[in-house]
């Protein structure tokens, strides 16, 4: 058959099937793009956006058919993940970084909105595409980087809680963009508007955390007395949507809705469960969003302004990353959280697309801006991954060239520990171990970096430094050298590669116990020769292997025989 008919019959049998069939290329060509990524060791939202500008309108070849449909689903995926994150991120998560995210925020906003109008007059465009422009740039990608956390198992350290924080109150500051900003020429009109979008705002917050806090989890309380393990999944999907979709009702964003519905099931006896039901949905979903972030991106645009592009693209990310680690600096965080709040929030947002569609909309920016917009987004997206992954090597360089910070000891003074344990991390594992430990007289320290868990330890009478354990300089206040082991129960892959590597220097004979958050992180601990994991689902599994075996009446002894060789 001539190959021009055949690609005709192709078009035609996408086009028959609609959705459906650029869902089924949009999912293959992810997976391949996907594939390639993983084998390059590079995150798998790249894969994601490539194949969106492998099958975007721009290239010529295999094109998605319905563009605004795959879009309109992926603001399904945005909010799911936002429902996913507040399912995971409880208000006592948000509290110890309450301040830089209430306060510090709204003034990153208006220094990066500075930022963006300095670089719009320097390109000699007019105040009121300067203003926009600062605007599109000041918020940053909560989708991104989620993905760029979980897959360099960052996430749970304070760094993130930070991040976290402050872009939830991004978020919240799109609602007065979005009526603010068409109506620069007539401020007078939208003061009413501003005023009567944070009443909405307010009111769904106090329903919501008074009404639905107590109705939400009694919902799904009934619906898990049924025992359907379906009509469960379907609650807790009806009640993210149906929630995020009240909010758009009455004016505010989807999102938003999504995360304050999710941070309301969280703190009930079923959030555990909804966030495992929802995550395999969210990915997907999530996909699509990447995708569709990938189909905006013009090939030929780029090239035709390929300076300007690049221009933009230097100037917004180094802006960003001083603002953001200068704002963590202003709030008293150290160490390493500058760093990696700049390297982690200096790309352009996914809001950034929704903003520069009602620019465009209204005549308040140009075609062309808004190309260069979305295109310069698209490009500092692509970077996060890059970029944050170099955190630890910067962080490495910054300890060689700047001073130690002060650390906090509480109930000793290091000099009194000797063949001690030091336990990095005072979660709830960590404190189940310094618990057994002090009924047995063994010394120990714990340390944390979170105040609340801090201030627990103290009130057990346990020995605790305040710090990052993956910091040379608080081991050395934990008296590392001199321990006989290390117990490492922090999950994140990363910071505990550096509590080990830095542990060594300090004490190269120290004995390692580490917790093991995912089997493929088994080769990280390889190639630091530590060999005694645990793996707490393995763990788990294994002993509910053995109770079910003891009460099939086999023997102990050979009960043991069975599960001991597979620890």
């Amino acid at each position: 058959m001539h190959p021009r008919i055949t690609r005709v019959l192709f078009f035609q049998g996408t086009y028959f099937m609609g959705i459906a069939a650029d869902i089924i290329i949009l999912v293959i060509t992810a997976f391949f793009c996907g594939l390639i990524m993983q084998r390059l060791h590079q995150p798998l939202i790249l894969g994601y956006i490539l194949a969106g500008i492998l099958l975007g309108p721009h290239t010529g070849g295999i094109i998605i058919q319905e563009i605004h449909e795959i879009e309109l689903l992926a603001e399904i995926g945005v909010a799911l993940l936002l429902f996913a994150l507040g399912l995971e991120f409880s208000y006592k998560d948000l509290k110890p970084v309450k301040v830089i995210a209430f306060v510090g925020t709204p003034l990153q906003i208006l220094l990066t909105m500075l930022l963006g109008m300095g670089i719009g007059r320097l390109l000699g465009w007019d105040l009121t595409a300067s203003v926009w422009f600062g605007a599109l740039i000041s918020l940053s990608s909560t989708m991104v980087l989620l993905k760029t956390l979980m897959n360099q198992g960052w996430m749970g350290t304070l760094s993130s809680k930070v991040m976290i924080g402050m872009l939830i109150v991004q978020d919240l500051a799109v609602v007065p963009m979005m009526i603010l900003l068409p109506m620069m020429n007539d401020p007078a009109a939208g003061l009413p508007a501003l005023g009567y979008a944070l009443l909405k705002t307010v009111l769904f917050l106090a329903c919501m955390l008074f009404f639905g806090a107590k109705m939400l989890p009694v919902l799904l309380r009934h619906i898990a007395a049924l025992g359907s393990r379906e009509l469960f999944l379907l609650a807790v999907i009806a009640i993210g949507l149906g929630v995020g979709y009240a909010t758009y009702l009455v004016g505010l964003s989807f999102a938003f809705g999504a995360f304050i519905a999710g941070m309301v099931l969280t703190e009930s006896d079923y959030g555990h469960q909804a966030l495992s039901d929802v995550i395999p949905l969210r990915d997907v979903f999530g996909l699509l969003f990447f995708a569709s972030v990938g189909m905006l991106l013009n090939p030929r645009f780029l090239v035709d302004h390929l300076w300007m592009v690049t221009l933009l693209v230097l100037l917004v990310t180094m802006g960003k990353v001083a603002i953001f680690a200068a704002i963590a600096c202003l709030f008293h965080y150290g160490n390493v959280i500058p760093i990696a709040v700049g390297l982690g929030l200096f790309q352009i947002g996914e809001f950034t697309f929704v903003l520069a569609r009602i620019g465009l909309s209204t005549g308040s920016i140009s075609a062309e801006l808004y190309n260069l917009v979305l295109t310069t987004a698209v490009a500092t997206m692509m970077l996060t991954p890059l970029l944050s992954g170099q955190t630890s090597r910067l962080y490495e360089i910054k300890k060689r060239h700047m001073r130690r910070e002060p650390m906090r000891s509480f109930n000793f003074a290091s000099d009194e520990l000797a063949q001690h344990v030091v336990i990095a991390g005072g979660g709830r594992i960590g404190m189940q171990i310094a618990k057994i430990l002090h009924g047995l007289h063994i010394p120990f320290v714990i340390i944390e970096l979170d105040q609340r868990l801090v201030e627990m330890a103290k009130e057990a009478g346990f020995k605790v430094v305040f710090g990052d354990a993956s910091q040379a300089v608080v081991l050395e206040a934990a008296n590392t050298a001199r321990a006989v082991l290390l117990v490492v129960s922090i999950p994140a892959v990363v910071v505990a590669q550096a509590i080990i590597h830095n542990a060594r220097l300090h004490n190269p004979t120290i004995q390692v116990v580490a917790r093991l958050a995912d089997t493929e992180f088994m080769p990280v601990f390889d190639k630091l020769k530590v060999r005694d994991l645990v793996y707490p689902e393995f763990e788990a599994g294994l002993e509910i292997t053995r109770q079910a075996l003891l009460h099939l009446g086999l023997p102990v002894q050979e009960v043991h025989q069975h599960t001991e060789p597979l620890r």
